[in-house]
């Protein structure tokens, strides 16, 4: 995944219409990574978007609801502080 934007495209069913696969090998590429480093890359990728104008707070809105359903729910609470942090960049 190289931003949030490509990512939400082919989740739409633009290039690649399986976004289900991306993020698997997405998973696989943090393989052996502690949550902290995954979650510090994430975080600085997006932030990262958002002060340079690429990233809206519908994309990243949208990134929460499509993975949130993935995670168990201490894991959905730190993703919705992320998603909020990142809003109010």
């Amino acid at each position: 995944m190289d931003d949030f934007f490509s990512y939400a495209a082919k989740a739409e069913g633009g290039t690649s219409p399986d976004w289900e696969k991306e993020a698997r090998d997405l998973a696989q590429k943090y393989n052996g990574k502690n949550e902290n480093e995954l979650v510090r890359d994430i975080f600085s990728r997006a932030a990262e978007q958002k002060r340079n104008g690429t990233l809206t707070n519908e994309q990243i809105d949208d990134f929460y609801r499509r993975f949130a359903p993935m995670l168990d729910g201490a894991k959905r609470k730190k993703l919705q502080k992320l998603i909020l942090q990142l809003k109010n960049i």
